[in-house]
Parts: C-alpha cells; sequence; structure tokens
C-alpha cells in the first residue's frame, strides 16, 4: 500500500503543475488580450481628438477667410481664426496618451477666457450667460448645446437653431448676440460615454451626477456640493479647490460642464451666474436657473 503513494503524489504533482500551466497561460491570453484593447481605445480616441482639430482649423480658416471679406469686423474675424487654430494645434497633439498637468491646462484655458471676454466687451454684449440646448448638428465630440451671450438687456433666448452661427441675428432685435460651443459640450459628451443609463431629467438626480463627475469623473475641483431649492428651478453648486483658477471667469469649465449638462438634461436653457463663496465651506459658487423655461411651459 506504501508503494502506491509515491505514485498518488506523483498524480497530484502533475494535475498541480497542469493547473498552474493552464491558469498561467490564460493570464497570458488575458494581458494581451488587454493590451489590444488598450491599443484600440488609444487609436480610437486620437482619431476622435483629430477630427475634431481638423474641425477647429476648419472654423479657423472660415473666420480667416470671412476676415478678407469683411474688414469692419477683421479685428474680432482674425482674433476667432487664431483662436480656431490655436484650439486645433492643442486638440490634436494632446492626445489621451499624454499627460497634461492641471498648471498646462489652466494656461490654455485662460488665454480662451481672455479671448471670451474681449469679444464680450467689443460687441458690447450683456453680462448673462445663457446655455441652450440645440437640435442635433451631426458633431460627436461636442453636446448640443450653446452658450448664448445676449446683446441687450431685455433679451429673449432664441431658439436652438439659430444659434448655430456665432453671430445671432434674429428678426426680433431682444434674441440678438452671440453664440459659442461652451467649454463644458466636450466634457459633457465624455461624461455621457461613461453612463451606463440614460442621463437623469430630474433635476436634483442630474446635478448630483454633475458635481460627482467634476470631482471624481474630471478632477476639475477637490470637492463640491449641489442644493436645489424647494422651487425646483434652480440649483447651487459650491466647488472648492478649482484646478483651473477662478471659477468666476468667462466659460469657466466647472461652471460650463454644470451648465451645460443642466441644459442637455432638462431640455431647457439654463442661465448661469459664478461668484465666490461668502463662507468658508466653498471657494465659488455655480448658480444655474431655468426659471424663464418653466415659467413659458406653465
Amino acid at each position: 500500500m506504501s508503494s502506491d503513494r509515491p505514485a498518488e503524489l506523483a498524480d497530484d504533482e502533475s494535475i498541480a503543475q497542469s493547473s498552474t500551466d493552464e491558469l498561467a497561460a490564460q493570464v497570458a491570453l488575458l494581458t494581451e488580450e488587454n493590451q489590444r484593447l488598450r491599443a484600440e481605445y488609444v487609436r480610437a480616441r486620437q482619431a476622435q481628438h483629430r477630427r475634431a482639430a481638423l474641425g477647429m482649423a476648419a472654423l479657423g480658416g472660415l473666420a480667416a477667410v470671412a476676415a478678407v471679406l469683411l474688414p469692419d469686423s477683421r479685428p474680432l474675424l482674425l482674433a476667432l481664426a487664431g483662436t480656431g487654430f490655436f484650439a486645433a494645434v492643442l486638440t490634436y497633439y494632446l492626445t489621451p496618451q499624454q499627460f497634461v498637468s492641471a498648471e498646462v491646462g489652466e494656461r490654455v484655458y485662460a488665454s480662451a477666457a481672455a479671448m471670451g471676454a474681449s469679444i464680450v466687451d467689443d460687441l458690447g454684449l450683456q453680462d448673462e450667460r445663457v446655455y441652450v440646448p440645440t437640435e442635433s448638428d451631426g458633431n460627436e465630440t461636442f453636446a448640443n448645446v450653446r452658450l448664448f451671450l445676449p446683446q441687450h438687456a431685455d433679451y429673449v433666448v432664441p431658439d436652438g437653431d439659430e444659434l448655430i452661427s456665432p453671430f445671432v441675428v434674429t428678426n426680433d432685435e431682444r434674441g440678438r448676440g452671440a453664440s459659442f460651443f461652451p467649454t463644458g459640450a466636450a466634457l459633457f459628451r465624455e461624461f455621457e460615454t461613461t453612463m451606463t443609463n440614460a442621463v437623469p431629467d430630474e433635476p436634483e438626480a442630474l446635478a448630483g451626477q454633475l458635481t460627482d463627475a467634476v470631482v471624481e469623473g474630471f478632477e476639475l475641483v477637490d470637492s463640491a456640493s449641489a442644493d436645489v431649492d424647494r422651487g425646483g428651478t434652480t440649483v447651487t453648486v459650491g466647488v472648492r479647490g478649482s484646478a483651473y483658477g477662478s471659477v468666476t471667469r468667462f466659460d469657466h469649465p466647472v461652471a460650463s460642464f454644470i451648465a451645460t449638462g443642466m441644459a442637455k438634461g432638462l431640455d431647457a436653457p439654463v442661465t448661469v451666474e459664478q461668484l465666490p463663496a461668502d463662507d468658508d465651506r466653498f471657494d465659488y459658487l455655480v448658480s444655474c436657473d431655468w426659471t424663464e423655461a418653466t415659467e413659458r411651459e406653465s
């Protein structure tokens, strides 16, 4: 009987070795497949970024041609052309496989913010920021939302299809102004791709998910908290530790992403106010109000 034990041990060792070899082969196969999927993901993101860069370059070229044809608006159009080409270069080279520090991102955004503020001053636009949902234009990089800056204090929000052009000229003078792609439009598109379910259309749930995204998903701030008023027409988000400096600046990524998300999720124009916080919990407050849309429906 004792003579059989060495044979049994040998069989057990053989089975254990076979299982180990099989497990190692499976691990190697999974590792190879994981690397392949990562490479495909990077290539897909690079292609998406390059398409966006081509689109921005085309807009810059259009503005440059318009500057030749419209000498009265030449300084503004040349500025827009320069911004388009600059954004195209950055978008082309800053691909997902590269790490971009917050300091670099802040400097890029600072240029865009200064340009936006300059355009507002030159055109004499109002200090109002209205994020308006629009119809799909086939652009998969940006969410279908535009930032509308009215020309008149007593303004009306144009229809979404009237905001496709940068210069909004409507029959009703109160609807005239300028339209921009929000800085948060591409971020919100990225946010949508990470959602397992549809983006909620209920204010509290939507505000909560957007707030979590600016902290955990995009790391734009260290902390944030959202509060929806009892009337259900205003959400105020307090933020602390902004990675891109003062949130009060023109179309700041934090405010822009939250406002774009609220406008898209609620399918309603959202007016935004950005101001320093008056307590120790937060650095800045971002207030999104969709009262006008609610009053229209009632």
